[in-house]
C-alpha cells in the first residue's frame, strides 16, 4: 500500500518491504488525520518521544492518539513523507523517516519490533525544525 504523499528508496528487500507495512499505516494516519492508523501501527505500549523547546516529551500511545481528529491537514496534498532507511537485524529494525510538513520538517527515527502480528513500530523519537 502506497500514498501518493510517500516517497521511498527505489528498491527494498523482502524483508525491508515488511517493516514498510506500519510505516505505510503511520503515513495514512497523518494524511487523514486518523488515530485508527496510528493504533495499527504501533504497539500499544510504544512511546512517541522528544525534546520540545528543551523538554524532555514522552508520550504514551493513546495519548499520541488524542491529536489526530480526523480532519486532513489543509496542505495535506502538499505534504511529503520520504522513508530515509530502514535496518533489519532479525525480529527487531529501525527506520528513519522524514517528514515535510508545511512549514515544519520532523525527522523520525522507529524502533521496530516483529510480533505475531507482523513489524509494529515499538517506539518513536522525533525532532521538528523548520522547513
Amino acid at each position: 500500500m502506497t500514498t501518493a504523499t510517500t516517497s521511498s528508496p527505489p528498491t527494498f528487500s523482502a524483508e525491508q518491504a515488511e517493516v514498510l507495512v506500519p510505516i505505510e499505516q503511520y503515513f495514512l494516519g497523518h494524511a487523514r488525520d486518523d488515530a485508527a492508523h496510528m493504533r495499527q501501527a504501533f504497539l500499544p505500549t510504544a512511546h512517541i518521544e522528544s525534546m520540545r523547546e528543551g523538554v524532555f516529551t514522552s508520550w504514551p500511545l493513546e495519548v499520541y492518539c488524542e491529536r489526530f481528529k480526523g480532519t486532513p491537514a489543509a496542505d495535506e496534498a502538499s505534504r511529503r513523507r520520504i522513508v530515509e532507511w530502514i535496518d533489519v537485524g532479525g525480529l527487531s529494525a529501525c527506520a528513519k523517516i522524514t517528514l515535510v510538513h508545511g512549514p515544519v520538517t520532523f525527522t523520525d527515527y522507529f524502533v521496530l519490533l516483529k510480533t505475531t502480528d507482523g513489524w509494529k513500530i515499538a517506539n518513536k523519537a522525533f525532532h521538528g525544525r523548520p522547513s
